[in-house]
């Protein structure tokens, strides 16, 4: 399977820039992965497109404000994205312009009062090419509320504004730790969450922390040979009773977002089950891997050649997706984190 298989025309004025007025009033496009139509919808519908006999999954994960500058000795700003604490509390990150820098340079990290909070030094390369800083003591996230910015993806060509500590975050956000928000969970409003518990349609929460590698294209000519980034997900043990249990009884496992499909589908055991706990997975879901758990998939539409395309793709089918999309860009859906939304059932 060639990447270039996975690339269509989309123009740029359907990549949002912004979210709509208000959380609900995204487009959704419903998908039948089976018999491949599709049918316009909107976002407030979703809850009587759910099948009654169905347990929904959500990703918690909170975004953090990740995306950092330090001051070189010599003036120079250098852009950090922090992806991961270490277990000795040293930080895997992006940094920009990161050829220039050199192991055992210092940064200062100054507030938005210009008040220095933190000092980091450079200690070490990682092979795909971030970089290894640590500090004194170990960072608390006051330090990101002080010097961060919200991380948006590199499509939206805007600098980020207060809004957007609210808007690129779910109302369910609680645990730190993504660099991008699980952006399917964003359409949601306490009045469409309530609706599809009036339904008897219980609500389980899952973890992923979302990493860099959601943003990166795949570079390969094939698609087998791509690599995913490895990203840390939790189920805590209730959860994992809860989803099996709803599995055993015949249920559809609905599935909020990408992030939520790849925790489940790696927390799958070979009994079918799901595992409990906390651990890293780099899985990559395309065309001839098979969903082992997941039935139905809320998300948004994917860029061109990204690993999110291909894992559509492989739930509904290539073909059923591409003529889905052709759709969308007929009918001006919006593309991207902020844009409208797909629901795949059937």
């Amino acid at each position: 399977m060639l990447t270039k298989e996975y690339y269509f025309e989309l123009p740029p004025e359907l990549i949002a820039q912004e979210p709509v007025e208000r959380r609900g009033d995204e487009k959704l496009l419903l998908l039948n992965k089976n018999t491949g139509l599709f049918e316009d919808k909107v976002m407030k519908d979703f809850p009587s497109l759910l099948d009654e006999n169905s347990i929904l999954v959500v990703n918690n994960s909170k975004v953090r404000k990740a995306r950092c500058f330090g001051k070189t000795e010599f003036g120079g700003l250098v852009e950090f994205l922090f992806l991961e604490e270490n277990e000795d509390h040293s930080w895997i990150c992006m940094i920009s312009k990161s050829k220039k820098q050199k192991i055992g340079r210092k940064y200062s990290f100054y507030d938005k009062n210009g008040e220095l909070v933190k000092v980091a030094t450079l200690i070490g390369e990682y092979p795909d090419g971030n970089r290894q800083v640590t500090f004194e003591e170990p960072l608390e996230e006051e330090f990101f509320s002080r010097c961060g910015h919200v991380p948006l993806p590199p499509y939206i060509k805007r600098e980020d504004k207060f809004s957007d500590e609210t808007r690129y975050q779910t109302i369910y956000a609680k645990n730190e730790g993504s660099v991008a928000a699980p952006t399917a969970g964003l359409h949601f409003t306490p009045e469409i969450l309530e609706e599809i518990k009036n339904r008897g349609i219980e609500i389980v929460e899952v973890t992923l922390h979302v990493g860099a590698g959601t943003f990166l294209p795949v570079r390969s000519e094939n698609i087998e040979d791509h690599h995913m980034h490895y990203e840390r997900y939790t189920i805590l043990p209730e959860v994992a009773d809860k989803l099996n249990e709803a599995k055993k009884s015949g249920k559809k496992i609905v599935s909020v977002g990408t992030t939520s499909v790849r925790t489940l589908e790696s927390a799958v055991n070979e009994n079918g089950l799901i595992e409990s706990g906390t651990r890293r997975t780099n899985i990559f879901i395309h065309p001839g891997v098979p969903f082992r758990f997941v039935d139905n998939l809320l998300t948004n539409f994917h860029t061109p050649e990204s690993t999110l395309l291909m894992l559509v793709s492989a739930l509904a089918g290539k073909e059923n997706i591409f003529r889905a999309y052709e759709h969308a860009v007929q009918e001006r859906y919006r593309f991207f984190s902020y844009g409208d939304a797909m629901f795949i059932n059937g």
